[in-house]
């Protein structure tokens, strides 16, 4: 099967986890966009979508699904979006699209976090995927140098502007053996808005795309 495929599979996999009757929490990405098209032959059973980038609006409002700003709700039963990394304990990588931030605040709204990815997508340490890290343009620089004082090699991401008006250092050379410690560290730097190490908002599911169909991991 091809990469496209396996996130077909996973996208119509996802509706499982769907609660009828509710507000759907949206994620970003290639992946998330074939369950945004899943989604839509079932819009008249939801009462609309949380959605974490202007994209994915986009999307979900030409197939006709409501899209409610995120400060409209005050919590949603399942988010569902896909990940650069997954490792085995539900750890994740995020923001490949530059929607990190937008991610983290629909997944702190969300009871259960539902990841769709294919296989290539699970990992035993995270880091290989360079981590993104969404900052102030004018802290740009001060956490570069902070990142290379732990081992990474931070890289603007050029020409891309987030949805909030930020910019994007991409990180390579790290082995993320502590997400959780590293989450919190790095996102305590002035300048930082969030880092894409998605610990405290971890995985409660993942259905992974595999040749042999959908593998599901609790975590």
């Amino acid at each position: 099967m091809t990469q496209d495929e396996l996130k077909a599979l996973v996208g119509r996999a996802a509706l499982e986890h769907v609660v009828p009757g509710t507000i759907v929490g949206v994620g970003t990405g290639s992946t998330v966009n074939f369950f945004i098209d899943e989604l839509a032959k079932i819009k008249d059973r939801i009462a609309g979508a949380v959605s974490s980038s202007n994209r994915s609006t986009e999307r979900l409002q030409a197939h006709g699904i409501r899209v409610l700003d995120a400060n409209e709700v005050e919590s949603l039963p399942v988010y569902i979006d896909g990940a650069d990394e997954i490792d085995q304990r539900g750890f994740m990588i995020k923001g490949g699209g530059a929607a990190l931030t937008r991610e983290k605040i629909v997944a702190d709204l969300a009871e259960r976090f539902v990841c769709i990815a294919d296989a290539s997508k699970l990992v035993t340490t995270l880091g290989r995927f360079p981590l993104p890290v969404e900052v102030i343009p004018m802290a740009r620089a001060q956490v570069a140098r902070r990142l290379a004082r732990l081992g990474g090699e931070a890289v603007l991401r050029e020409g891309v502007v987030t949805d909030n008006g930020n910019v994007i250092l991409d990180v390579r050379g790290l082995s993320i053996t502590d997400p959780l410690a590293m989450e919190t560290e790095i996102n305590q730097w002035p300048g930082v808005v969030t880092v894409g190490i998605f610990a405290r908002h971890r995985a409660s599911v993942c259905l992974l795309g595999t040749p042999e169909g959908v593998r599901t991991l609790h975590f």
